[in-house]
């Protein structure tokens, strides 16, 4: 990769990455700071890694950056189980649901769930980023959309 393929990297994902490292870890400074350390690496490694495949590297790079950082705070919840049911606190935004319900998710459910509906990527893609198969992918987003379903319960509820 050229100096201005990495500029270019730069301007093209940095939000993208910033925003899916923000709704997994919900601290702005902290999730700047992941940022900032995968345009680093990758500027150590700019010589081995392709333009063309700087978009996974990068996505791969903050989803491992943002387990480490999650892992050693032990912010993971133990089982893959959502933690209350949603409507029961009285909610009646959905944009605030939807955030609130994330939250609830897992890391390894939240990841996929971002990936897939707020960025886009198919499942070979996410598949990439996350280290797990195409099946098992396909599998998290749909028990992560049940749990997430299970949160929100009716939506007349809701309301």
């Amino acid at each position: 990769m050229t100096p201005q393929e990495y500029n270019k990297a730069v301007a093209e994902y940095s939000d993208r990455i910033y925003r899916f490292v923000l709704k997994s870890m919900g601290e702005q400074e902290r999730s700047k700071d992941v940022v900032q350390d995968c345009y680093e690496k990758l500027w150590i490694s700019v010589e081995e890694i392709d333009y063309s495949k700087a978009k996974a590297w990068l996505f791969t790079t903050a989803h491992n950056a943002m387990i480490d950082i999650i892992r050693k705070e032990k912010r993971i919840v133990p089982d893959d189980s959502p933690r209350e049911d949603i409507y029961e606190q009285g909610y009646t935004d959905l944009n605030e649901i939807l955030h609130k319900c994330l939250g609830n998710l897992s890391e390894s459910w939240r990841s996929v769930i971002l990936l897939r509906d707020y960025e886009g990527y198919s499942y070979k893609e996410i598949g990439e980023i996350t280290g797990q198969s195409e099946a098992q992918v396909k599998i998290n987003i749909y028990r992560a959309r049940m749990a997430m379903r299970k949160m929100i319960g009716k939506l007349e509820m809701v309301v």
